[in-house]
């Protein structure tokens, strides 16, 4: 790691300046390393490397996601100096926000709910948003910048702000070779920051060693809950048509109902965009077409609240009962959710329902909604 730079002691326009640390933190691969059993290639719960969107010319620098966490937390970045991208991804609620639609520079509200940003990095996909609108990450990032509801800014405007801080030119300078501000230089630096946030610090991340998974670090309850989202295979894949779980894991010493099949690999991402049933017509929110929407990794699952596209669940206990009771027979429904266009529910008893919510909670990392190098400067 590198020194941190010194930045000037006073900001002009009164929003203030960031404290940075005396020592640089550390955000790289290189510096923050994953755990073995995130990138082992028989990783028990799937390698995450087949998820990875980071593109090869933005890779996750200590000077560049430094830049970024600035920037995250910024209320510069809005019209009228109000909202930061952080106003809606909450660090303390897993970076999103408790409110089922988050608020704008003026008080409206977005039409979505936001997203969780925890994971982001890990969808092979690399597309962004609820729709999938956004083509990358870095494209992402600028956007809710310029949205005449959320931040309000032109990237002319956005420019011009970044460029009158006294103290970006310092950070520029460290995260690219110059202090010149562009929109591309934030737009990467932003992308850098929201990669960084990856979560490992999980009860059932602590509950491997050395890439193996000890079963007695969780309880009974949580066990079962395993073996119901899809228990862990010798292979490195999601279970599935033609990829069933592997022998010698607990999917296959009791029940499951293969959550995993869309929620795939440690990190816990969605494979792709789905209808997964919400709702039984074509006339309400259509997503990335046919009703089909892209899902947060259910990392940090638990305090991320409230639940889907539009937050109508503020529970987990409301989602597992859906998935268990409600799923729609749209006509798009996905097809690992029906058989022959009938909905195919859980039917799960209150103890398996609630096994499952156990396990879930385990994905919650205390770390990631405390940790310093994540949280906010100013």
């Amino acid at each position: 790691m590198t020194e941190a730079c010194a930045l000037p002691s006073v900001q002009e326009d009164g929003l203030g300046i960031p404290a940075m640390p005396a020592q640089a933190y550390a955000f790289s691969d290189a510096d923050v390393p994953l755990p073995a059993h995130y990138t082992a290639a028989n990783a028990q719960l799937g390698n995450v490397a087949r998820a990875d969107n980071t593109p090869a010319d933005n890779p996750i620098t200590n000077a560049g996601a430094a830049l970024g966490r600035v920037l995250f937390y910024d209320k510069r970045l809005s019209a009228n100096n109000t909202v930061a991208c952080a106003s809606c991804h909450k660090q303390e609620f897993g970076f999103s926000d408790p409110n089922r639609l988050s608020f704008g520079f003026q008080g409206g509200l977005t039409r979505r709910h936001s997203m969780s940003l925890a994971n982001a990095r890990y969808y092979n996909r690399g597309r962004f948003f609820w729709d999938e609108r956004a083509a990358t990450l870095e494209a992402q990032v600028l956007m809710p910048i310029q949205d005449a509801t959320e931040m309000g800014l032109t990237l002319s405007q956005l420019v011009a702000k970044v460029s009158a801080a006294d103290f970006y030119p310092a950070l520029f300078q460290n995260a690219f070779g110059t202090p010149e501000v562009t929109s591309d230089r934030i737009s990467k630096a932003l992308a850098q920051f929201v990669r960084s946030l990856v979560s490992t610090h999980s009860k059932l991340d602590q509950a491997f060693t050395g890439g193996t998974l000890n079963l007695a670090a969780l309880t009974p309850q949580e066990q079962q809950g395993l073996r119901l989202f899809g228990g862990i295979g010798a292979n490195a894949g999601p279970p599935g048509p033609g990829n069933p779980p592997g022998p010698g894991g607990p999917a296959n010493n009791g029940r499951t109902v293969g959550c995993n099949r869309c929620h795939t690999t440690s990190a816990v991402v969605s494979d792709n965009i789905h209808n997964n049933g919400l709702d039984a017509n074509t006339t309400a929110d259509q997503g990335a077409g046919a009703g089909r929407f892209k899902s947060p990794s259910l990392r940090n699952i638990a305090i991320t609240a409230p639940y889907m596209h539009d937050g109508r669940f503020s529970t987990l206990e409301q989602v597992v009962e859906f998935y268990n009771s409600g799923v729609q027979a749209h006509p798009n429904l996905d097809n690992r959710l029906q058989n022959n266009g009938t909905p195919v529910r859980l039917n799960l008893n209150q103890a398996e329902k609630d096994a499952l919510v156990a396990f879930m909670r385990t994905l919650t990392d205390t770390t990631m909604a405390t940790e310093a190098r994540l949280a906010n400067p100013f």
